[in-house]
C-alpha cells in the first residue's frame, strides 16, 4: 500500500479532531445521552467509516478497501461483545448513569493509545518473523474454542485483574462519586481524596487491553497493512460509547453473539495458519519449504464470510430471545390463579323498581 508520512499525519489530525469534538461535548456537561443522540452519533461514525473505506478504494484499489471493511466489521463486532463486560463493570462499581459517558470516553482514548502500541509491535514482528502467523493463528483458534464453549458466562463472573487489585490497595478513594465527575473530591473534614471514578477508569482501560490480545491478531489475519489495522480499530472504537447507550438492554438479546464471533475468529485463525504454511520457512515443517497445497483465501471471501456469519448470529439471537419471551409470557399466564367467579348465592340481586 505504501502509506507515506503525510498521509499518516493527515489521518491522525483528522481522527484527533473528531475525538476532541466528542470530548468537548462530554466535558461541557456530563449526562446520559438520549437514544436519539446516541443513534445520531453512531450513524455519524458508521458513515465516516464507510466514506473512509470508499476513499481507500478510490485512491488505491478494491483489495485494500475490502481489507479495511473486513477488519472494521470484525473489530466492531468484537467491540459490541466487549460491551457486555462494560455493563458488568458499571454495575459492579455502581457508576451513576450521567457519569458513565465520561468513563467510557476516557477508557476508549486509553484503549486507542494502547492499541496503537500493540499494532506497532505486531507490525514489527510480522516484518521480521513470518512464522509469527502460526502463533497468531493458534491463539485465535484457542480463543474461538474458549468463546464457543463458554459464551458470555465468563463475563458474568468477571474477576478483577491485577491492575484493579493493586489500585484498590494503594489508592485511597472516597465512598461516593463526585456529582460533576471529578477524580478528586473534598471530604467534610477538608481532606482532598480520589473518587472511585479512577478505579473504574483503570478497570475499563485494562479490560480493553486484554481484549486487544484477541482483536489485534484477528485483524492482522485480514491485512498486513499497519495503516488499515490502525484506522479500522479507531473507527470501531470511536462510536463504542454511543453504541453502549443506544443498545442498552438490547445487549441481552444478542445471546449468540459470542458464538458467531467464535466462528469468525476460528475462520481467521485457520486463514493465518494457511498463509503461514504457504510462506513457510521453518526447517521442521515440510523441510523448510512452502506448503504447496495451502490455499490463499481472498479478501472478498473473508469479507463475505464474516458478514454472513454475523448476520446469521444476529438474526438467530433476535428470533431466539423473542421466542423465549413468548414462552415466558405463556408460562406466567398458566401459573396465574384463575379468577374466582362469585357464587349464585353471593351474586347481587337486581333491585326491583317500585
Amino acid at each position: 500500500m505504501g502509506v507515506g508520512t503525510q498521509v499518516w499525519v493527515v489521518t491522525l489530525i483528522g481522527l484527533v479532531g473528531v475525538l476532541l469534538i466528542d470530548l468537548l461535548i462530554i466535558g461541557r456537561k456530563p449526562h446520559e445521552p438520549s437514544p436519539t443522540e446516541s443513534a445520531i452519533w453512531v450513524s455519524v461514525y458508521v458513515t465516516l467509516a464507510v466514506f473512509f473505506g470508499v476513499g481507500i478504494w478510490f485512491f488505491t484499489d478494491g483489495a485494500y478497501a475490502g481489507q479495511f471493511f473486513a477488519g472494521w466489521l470484525t473489530e466492531y463486532s468484537l467491540s459490541v461483545d466487549n460491551l457486555f463486560v462494560f455493563v458488568i463493570i458499571m454495575a459492579r462499581f455502581a457508576v451513576p448513569r450521567h457519569l458513565q459517558q465520561k468513563v467510557l470516553m476516557i477508557g476508549i482514548v486509553m484503549a486507542l493509545v494502547m492499541r496503537g502500541i500493540f499494532i506497532a509491535a505486531g507490525a514489527a514482528l510480522i516484518s521480521r518473523f513470518d512464522w509469527i502467523f502460526f502463533i497468531f493463528g493458534a491463539f485465535l483458534l484457542y480463543t474461538a474454542i474458549k468463546m464457543a464453549r463458554h459464551g458470555t458466562e465468563d463475563e458474568s463472573e468477571l474477576k478483577e485483574n491485577s491492575f484493579i487489585k493493586v489500585a484498590r490497595r494503594w489508592l485511597r478513594t472516597s465512598p461516593d462519586y463526585d456529582e460533576k465527575g471529578h477524580f478528586i473530591t473534598t471530604l467534610p473534614d477538608g481532606r482532598r481524596i480520589l473518587t472511585p471514578l479512577i478505579i473504574v477508569i483503570i478497570a475499563i482501560g485494562t479490560t480493553d487491553l486484554i481484549f486487544a490480545l484477541d482483536s489485534i491478531p484477528a485483524i492482522f489475519g485480514l491485512t498486513h497493512e499497519a495503516y488499515i489495522v490502525f484506522t479500522a480499530n479507531v473507527f470501531a472504537l470511536m462510536g463504542l460509547r454511543q453504541l453502549y447507550f443506544l443498545l442498552g438492554g438490547l445487549l441481552d438479546r444478542l445471546k449468540y453473539l459470542s458464538h458467531g464471533l467464535a466462528v469468525v475468529l476460528g475462520f481467521i485463525g485457520v486463514k493465518l495458519i494457511l498463509e503461514a504454511l504457504a510462506g513457510n520457512n521453518l526447517p521442521f515443517i515440510n523441510n523448510g519449504e512452502p506448503v504447496a497445497w495451502a490455499p490463499h483465501v481472498p479478501i472478498w471471501f473473508s469479507l463475505g464470510f464474516i458478514g454472513v456469519a454475523l448476520a446469521i448470529t444476529t438474526v438467530a439471537s433476535l428470533i431466539s430471545t423473542r421466542n423465549d419471551r413468548i414462552r415466558a409470557a405463556e408460562a406466567a399466564r398458566r401459573q396465574r390463579p384463575p379468577r374466582k367467579r362469585p357464587s349464585s348465592a353471593n351474586r347481587r340481586q337486581p333491585t326491583r323498581r317500585r
